[in-house]
């Protein structure tokens, strides 16, 4: 398991309090650190840190210490906090994907959510952002886990003060300019001592947004699965549904062909009012357009040169995760689901292949294989959802770009079985950002050891 180890207070309280709880299970902790190289101070902290962590390791502690480095900076007019948090993000991501690392532990703590619910309601956001932070996600078969998200920052500046930890203080904290630092320096003090139980309460509503966000995305899925599909959004269907059901499947909707950002709200908001009254129109999106016909409104994605090289010939699945495949410019999408999808342990050894207009793709269960070609047709699949690579299995044809799984190869009940999907370019659908549990003994050996050193130092 890892921990990301800033230097500061929190990290390393959480860093020390895990790996207490790790030595005497025999787990191996791996304290990642991201050098972002916009302070002046950054190499003396990366330096702070790795030494900290050889000393930890001299007394016999289950530590390694691994860092990188970021290169760039954030373009004239982008938020720096923005920049740096993303940036730091991927760096994490790739620090354990190198090292072989499924669950990373986060220091965020209670004040933490609750600033982040007042920053995302200062900013008009919705359901999804009052949900603030998650306490557990899964993004790419990578568990993120907060196991500190409901203690007070109080217990964890005992637990410092109690094991006498070292720690780097971060001197842009003072910073006005950033909008976090100005809540805390501006706002947060007269809140507080005019409601001293602020940081539970917001954090709390920020709980409540969160079961609330799980509700309306598990509602969108089942509304989508009736009104959406490979073709496109089935717009007399869509039209249907109630009118904050609507809107709350297309947004779901958008998210899977256009990305997340800013533009996503106002897009929602334009073919809400369009869409009923329109019968052959298009609305651009980041590279590429939204096309309505034959009432479906399908996205229609610009013609991008495919990187140098060769594209990947083979592809191995264990688990449900986003498999990018940029010499075939897309992302294959593997999700676990009930019914109608392939077993999983047909994807172990995939080949990929391109098109030769010789294969015959089954789409359902007692229909006649036919051509790629007549069932594209017979689909009316757009030519941008045809573009990407026919996995085979064992010589079998397994999966085909907007066509789907090959019915010959349909999982049974019971049978262990994931669905696939494949968005082509920057299209690919974001990871849910709760879904799965982070790894159960490890992580709640640590919670529980941790919260209750830090509650014991309170």
């Amino acid at each position: 398991m890892a921990v990301g180890y800033s230097g500061g207070r929190d990290s390393t309280a959480l860093l020390h309090a895990t790996l207490r709880a790790a030595k005497p299970l025999g787990v191996r902790v791996l304290a990642l650190h991201v050098h972002h190289g916009l302070n002046p101070l950054a190499d003396a902290w990366l330096q702070h840190c790795r030494l900290q962590c050889e000393r930890w390791r001299r007394r016999g502690w289950p530590i390694e210490f691994a860092f990188d480095r970021l290169t760039g900076s954030p373009a004239p007019g982008d938020s720096v906090e923005a920049w740096a948090r993303e940036r730091r993000y991927r760096a994490l991501n790739a620090l354990a994907v190198a090292h072989r690392v499924d669950l990373v532990l986060l220091a965020h703590h209670q004040q933490d959510q609750a600033e982040t619910f007042l920053l995302q309601a200062f900013r008009g956001a919705g359901v999804a952002g009052l949900a603030a932070m998650p306490a557990q996600a899964e993004r790419a078969g990578i568990h993120w886990a907060r196991p500190w998200l409901h203690e007070t920052r109080a217990s964890i500046e005992a637990y410092v003060r109690r094991c006498r930890l070292r720690y780097v203080d971060d001197d842009s904290n003072g910073d006005a300019r950033f909008a976090r630092n100005r809540l805390r320096l501006q706002v947060w003090p007269a809140m507080s001592s005019a409601f001293p139980h602020a940081a539970g309460a917001l954090a709390r509503s920020a709980t409540w947004s969160q079961e609330a966000l799980q509700c309306l995305e598990e509602l969108a899925a089942l509304d989508l699965r009736q009104v959406a599909g490979a073709k496109g959004l089935d717009v007399p269907a869509w039209l249907q549904l109630s009118e904050a059901r609507r809107s709350n499947a297309l947004r779901a909707w958008l998210l899977t062909v256009a990305g997340r950002g800013a533009a996503i709200a106002s897009l929602t908001t334009r073919l809400l009012a369009e869409l009923p009254y329109a019968r052959s129109a298009s609305w651009p999106i980041p590279d590429g357009e939204l096309r309505l016909y034959r009432e479906r409104l399908s996205p229609q994605l610009d013609t991008v040169a495919l990187p140098a090289g060769l594209p990947e010939a083979q592809l191995s699945v264990q688990r449900s995760a986003d498999h990018a495949l940029p010499g075939w410019g897309g992302t294959l999408r593997v999700r676990r689901c009930q019914s109608g999808g392939v077993p999983l342990a047909w994807l172990a050894h995939l080949d990929l292949r391109a098109r030769t207009g010789a294969e015959q793709f089954q789409a359902g269960i007692g229909r006649p294989p036919r051509s790629l070609k007549k069932q594209y047709q017979a689909a009316a699949i757009p030519a941008s959802l045809r573009n990407g690579p026919l996995l085979y299995s064992g010589g079998q044809l397994i999966f085909v770009p907007g066509l789907g799984i090959d019915a010959r190869v349909l999982a049974l009940p019971g049978q262990a079985q994931v669905n696939l999907e494949w968005h082509p370019h920057c299209a690919a659908a974001p990871s849910s950002a709760a879904k799965g549990a982070a790894k159960g003994a490890a992580k709640g050996a640590a919670k529980g050891a941790a919260s209750g050193a830090a509650k014991a130092g309170d």
